[in-house]
């Protein structure tokens, strides 16, 4: 269930409705606006990614309970996504106590889920890891989703029009001069995590009280730890090597797929809607079908598989313009007035994004299985630290990479190839990876 309660922050606030309405209707200058999200946003991913393997390993070392923390950055999350109600563009000057919140918020949700990751090998046995990795990454796609039909179609309404994405009048009297339906995201997410966090506290076993028995040790410093875990643990320096470059390859493809997708077929709300949908569909189904192949094969070759295609989704999808696919064979382009997705480069565009979404569920859940099979006894949290800091400390890189590539070779599709790459040299390195024997149990 913490998947579940935390996935609409990411869904509702971070990608689909409260970061475009801070930069498009809060910000009186969207450009501003936009650098400003992403200082923020930048500031709180990698403020989490140095603290997570410090208080991991601060928690392993006195062998403390994993959940008063989570409940700690709870609070956090939940202070933070309130005071995004704050932003009224009547009132411009509270711009950087939005950020801030918002930012306080990014960085209580990615350290709470490091703690949550690393209860995971205490509640199941080995060969049930993917499963369960598996259904929370599935219960996280589904639980985005709904969390987005309820805001987007029920209670959020068009400036405009004064109407929800679905047509409908919304359900509460928010009004939309100073933007409340937009504002209401913050807290809306808030109480949906207060619900659905619940059971995690209530049902869920913690650290055996057993384990806490042996004294506290000194920790040492981030250097000295990613030190000692290349000194000590290769193979778990290896692979999280590997998934920081796949990670950041994932993420620049979600980041720029979208883009590209508009660009190519001027694809307009409504369009990215559905796309949004069916990619959060299918990386459901993916991550669930992923965590029984997961625990029958494992989750190295899980993740090989999803990376293989997923290169292949991707490539697809640069293949693609508005009157050809697969870089060579002509077809009609959509037509004006055409229905949704008319065309039949719009349709092999979404079957290859269809084949990104699969994979990438899988890729995330087996990831974390693997992290978990790789830690040392008494050290998950802090190793789940580190697999947090792998996935954010270089989350620039890909990025970076596409935006010069793109300017220098003056093409989108050239640009966007690059985060191929990213995904091969993640591959080769996980191929190098091998698993201790008491991992396969």
């Amino acid at each position: 269930m913490f998947d579940w309660a935390t996935q609409p922050f990411y869904t509702l606030v971070v990608t689909f409705l409260f970061a475009p309405y801070f930069v498009n209707g809060f910000s009186a200058d969207p450009i501003l606006g936009a650098s400003l999200w992403g200082y923020a946003t930048g500031f709180g991913q990698l403020l989490a990614a140095i603290l997570a393997p410090i208080l991991g390993g601060y928690a392993d070392a006195r062998h403390q309970r994993r959940k008063p923390w989570i409940a700690l950055f709870s609070v956090l999350l939940v202070v933070g996504l309130c005071g995004l109600w704050l932003a009224d563009p009547a009132y411009p000057g509270r711009a950087l106590i939005i950020l801030v919140a918002f930012g306080i918020a990014l960085m209580a949700a990615e350290l709470a889920a490091v703690f949550n990751n690393a209860m995971m090998p205490d509640l199941v046995p080995n060969r049930n890891l993917g499963k369960l990795s598996g259904t929370g990454w599935a219960a996280g796609y589904v639980g985005g989703l709904l969390s987005l039909v309820v805001v987007a179609g029920l209670l959020v309404a068009d400036p405009d029009t004064g109407k929800t994405l679905l047509g409908l009048d919304p359900l509460l009297p928010l009004g939309t001069a100073s933007r409340e339906g937009d504002r209401f995201v913050g807290p809306f997410s808030a109480l949906w995590y207060v619900v659905f966090v619940l059971p995690l506290f209530l049902f869920t076993p913690d650290r055996p009280v057993a384990a806490r028995k042996v004294a506290p040790t000194r920790r040492p410093g981030l250097i000295t730890q990613l030190r000692k875990l290349v000194r000590e643990h290769r193979q778990a320096a290896l692979f999280l090597l590997a998934r920081m470059l796949y990670a950041d390859g994932l993420g620049a493809i979600f980041a720029f797929g979208g883009i590209y997708a508009a660009t190519v077929f001027g694809w307009q709300a409504t369009e990215m809607g559905l796309f949004g949908i069916i990619l959060a569909v299918a990386a459901a189904l993916g991550a669930w079908a992923g965590g029984h192949l997961d625990d029958r094969f494992g989750p190295k070759p899980v993740i090989a598989a999803m990376l293989l295609l997923l290169i292949v989704g991707a490539i697809g999808v640069l293949s693609i313009d508005p009157d050809e696919i697969l870089f060579v064979l002509q077809v009609a382009p959509a037509e004006e007035g055409a229905p949704l997705f008319a065309s039949v480069g719009e349709q092999a565009y979404l079957v290859f994004a269809m084949l990104i979404g699969i994979a990438s569920g899988p890729i995330q859940a087996a990831s974390r299985t693997l992290m978990a099979r790789l830690t040392p006894e008494g050290q998950t949290t802090e190793f789940f630290g580190f697999f947090a800091f792998s996935g954010k400390v270089t989350a620039f890189a890909a990025p970076l990479a596409i935006g010069a590539v793109t300017y220098l070779a003056n093409s989108q599709r050239i640009g966007i190839s690059t985060s191929v790459a990213f995904l091969l040299a993640g591959l080769w390195l996980l191929m190098k990876v091998r698993l201790p024997a008491s991992a396969r149990d």
